[in-house]
């Protein structure tokens, strides 16, 4: 099975925050971001994998600025690291400015999706080949966050997370 790049899984989705998406401040809903985050994560998943694909987590989400009504959001997801039926996706999310058209990070999250085979069975997915400076860094972290989870999970021996070691060495 021949790696791939994360620019291979790029999945952008763009859309209006309108008003029954919105809290009493204005402000998108949190679960209304995450679940567009979701699709976003789980068409570049499935892109990865070519094939069927579910949510297994959500590791990180940071609401670092609300995102207000009218506010154009653009999601962008990518494979970040493929393990053997796993892959991280790291997500950001960006409002764009109505005169200048200039994008703000205004959100990022990771998840974890694993594809599976008609009946639900983990199948094997293409490793990930990083290019830029940003893949190769959100690559290397990748596997330190999948062996704190084991770790925090007691799936995984805190003297076996060898990625997590090398941090204090």
């Amino acid at each position: 099975m021949e790696a791939k790049t994360p620019k291979e899984s790029l999945t952008v989705l763009t859309d209006l925050v309108l008003p029954g998406d919105t809290n009493y401040l204005d402000n998108l809903f949190g679960g209304e971001l995450l679940a567009r985050m979701d699709r976003a994560c789980s068409i570049a998943a499935r892109r990865h994998s070519r094939g069927i694909v579910v949510t297994a987590s959500v590791n990180h989400v940071a609401f670092n600025k609300a995102v207000p009504m009218g506010s154009v959001v653009t999601i962008e997801a990518k494979v970040s690291r493929a393990f053997k039926s796993s892959m991280e996706i790291y997500v950001d999310v960006w409002i764009e400015d109505r005169q200048s058209r200039s994008r703000t990070k205004v959100n990022e999250g990771i998840y974890t999706f694993v594809a599976v085979d008609e009946i639900g069975k983990p199948v094997i997915v293409p490793q990930i080949t990083p290019e830029t400076d940003l893949e190769k860094k959100r690559f290397e972290g990748a596997l330190r966050r999948k062996q704190l989870s084991l770790v925090l999970a007691g799936k995984l021996k805190p003297t076996e997370a060898t990625a997590l070691k090398a941090l204090f060495n």
